[in-house]
């Protein structure tokens, strides 16, 4: 009887288990500077709009090959400097009366949730006519924010059988080309969330290359301060 009890106490947390979504890899690569550049301009054109990224400045895009000169031609559009952050215009109160909720702060989102999440939540978007936007999410059941990337990606429904989802309308990029789009963009939200990463991974082979000869020359002191003794 005990065990019976016990497996219906657990049943809940087997069956959210079996609900998870499983999240596609997403391509992040911190070294690849084109990558990361298209994903800023995805990320300016298209979340900038509603989202803010509140602990990124734009002068740091510099660090990824941008120049100064590339980055106030072609990301500053409301007279932003290039050393401000990356904030955002809309009204917190007008974007939850509109959306039901205010559009979070962009800057650690990938820290978060992680890269696969955000890279399958820009691809899991389908059409639900039952929710205000018209739009349903596959990572994200009864979001909030609209498709923004619908025009590039086109329209997807869910088969509620097989629970996957099939392109009904297309968009004006390929299925290759908007998950390429996705990637670049979930690549650079990752470099946003931790700008400093890449310096700090090769400070540390530094760090262990300079211990790794401090031990050998201590283990060599400590042979020549012992030899008489032993």
């Amino acid at each position: 009887m005990k065990k019976i009890i016990l497996l219906l106490a657990l049943l809940p947390l087997f069956v959210m288990a079996n609900e998870e979504v499983a999240l596609d890899k997403a391509p992040i690569d911190a070294s690849n500077h084109e990558s990361l550049q298209r994903g800023a301009r995805t990320f300016v054109n298209y979340c900038l709009n509603c989202h803010s990224a509140n602990y990124m400045r734009y002068n740091r895009l510099m660090e990824i090959g941008l120049t100064e000169k590339q980055i106030k031609d072609n990301l500053l559009f409301a007279g932003e400097k290039v050393g401000d952050t990356m904030k955002v215009a809309i009204n917190k109160n007008d974007a939850k009366k509109w959306f039901g909720a205010a559009p979070p702060d962009l800057s650690v989102e990938v820290r978060a949730r992680g890269a696969d999440w955000v890279y399958s939540y820009m691809r899991g978007f389908y059409r639900d006519d039952t929710r205000p936007t018209g739009w349903n999410n596959t990572v994200y059941d009864k979001v909030a924010m609209p498709h923004v990337l619908y025009e590039l990606q086109g329209e997807q429904t869910l088969n509620h059988e097989t629970h996957a989802l099939e392109l009904s309308k297309p968009g004006k990029l390929s299925v290759e080309e908007y998950d390429t789009l996705v990637g670049d963009l979930t690549n650079f939200m990752a470099y946003m969330a931790e700008p400093a990463k890449q310096q700090r991974n090769h400070l540390g082979w530094f760090v262990l290359l300079f211990l790794g000869v401090l031990l050998v020359l201590t283990y060599k002191l400590k042979k020549a301060y012992w030899k008489d003794i032993h």
